[in-house]
């Protein structure tokens, strides 16, 4: 199976546990592994025959920008099932960075995967 990436989308959001950052908004940064059989697309050179990941970023964009969630877990799932539901994609993996989260760490986050892992 072919995979479509999308790397370093950057959105401001309100997350995190603490009062101060229920306050102000947050970068995160997102990347994106999708499952996807780019063959038609490859063979036809229509965006209709393949996954538009051009779609999927304004998707993610939005649903971040106007979330309010507590944990960079939930808001990982919640990336993930978006993707598989609404852009029938089989395999998704998710990482959800928090940069300066932590003092001393550049990267903070997570990295999740659902659905049928591609041979």
């Amino acid at each position: 199976m072919d995979k479509i990436f999308l790397n370093e989308l950057k959105v401001d959001a309100i997350i995190g546990i603490w009062e101060w950052e229920r306050r102000i908004r947050q970068t995160v940064v997102i990347d994106l592994e999708m499952s996807a059989d780019i063959a038609r697309a490859a063979a036809t050179d229509e965006i209709a025959d393949t996954l538009n990941y051009k779609a999927v970023a304004k998707r993610i964009q939005d649903f971040v920008a106007n979330s309010d969630f507590q944990l960079v877990e939930t808001l990982a799932e919640r990336i993930a099932a978006i993707i598989r539901d609404e852009f029938s994609v089989a395999w998704v993996k998710v990482r959800v960075n928090k940069p300066g989260a932590i003092r001393g760490s550049r990267e903070v986050g997570v990295l999740i995967e659902r659905g049928e892992r591609p041979v």
